[in-house]
């Protein structure tokens, strides 16, 4: 599949969500093209004003335990049909931060990025779709519902939302790419619902 030819895909998962890091505002959406992310994009689940979790004073000086986020546990479905060919549940879930405890973990942002792809994305699936490989990422750890060589249908339960590898809070973080290994791969466009959500879009799905 060439970078022109986006992978169409349904939101994997239901309720309220606000979409972060998108395609549709800049590219690469997270600011590097590395490890086929240029197109990635992360979703955040939030209550009806828009907030991820309550807010404390821990909110701005401290750490969170990611149980606290409306997000944490949540079903995360398959946004395609195809074979799940990568997947690990083996990553535990670190505190959360939104305030000053989220600029001294950007700080050690290069650490985790020398221990390679998997350290970033955390808990993930993979599941092989046509020519594109989807991944999904940041999941809880033990949530798997699927494992490598599994056949998925669209909306089939694969785990659930969880703040793995590189994540300040709980969120899902989904990406396409060609190939694997990912750090030979190339990035696939995605389309959701035969659209791109931008950046503060609050999206409602049934």
């Amino acid at each position: 599949m060439s970078g022109g030819n986006a992978v169409h895909l349904h939101y994997p998962f239901t309720g309220l969500w606000l979409v972060q890091n998108s395609p549709a505002d800049r590219v690469p959406s997270h600011g590097t093209t590395l490890f086929a992310s240029s197109y990635a994009i992360d979703f955040v689940q939030v209550d009806e004003q828009g907030g991820s979790a309550p807010v404390t004073t821990r909110t701005w000086l401290g750490t969170e335990e990611p149980t606290s986020f409306f997000g944490f546990g949540v079903p995360i479905l398959a946004p395609c049909a195809g074979t799940v060919i990568a997947a690990d549940a083996s990553m535990p879930d670190h505190r959360a931060r939104r305030g000053l405890a989220s600029i001294g973990y950007a700080l050690t942002q290069r650490q985790r990025l020398a221990h390679g792809w998997q350290a970033l994305a955390g808990n993930h699936v993979m599941i092989q779709t046509g020519a594109a490989v989807v991944a999904l990422c940041h999941l809880k750890q033990g949530s798997l519902e699927v494992g490598v060589g599994d056949h998925v249908a669209l909306g089939d339960l694969i785990a659930a939302c969880g703040n793995s590898g590189n994540s300040t809070e709980p969120h899902v973080h989904v990406q396409a790419i060609d190939r694997l290994p990912v750090h030979a791969a190339e990035a696939v466009p995605m389309l959701f619902d035969g659209q791109l959500p931008r950046n503060g879009k609050i999206l409602e799905i049934p």
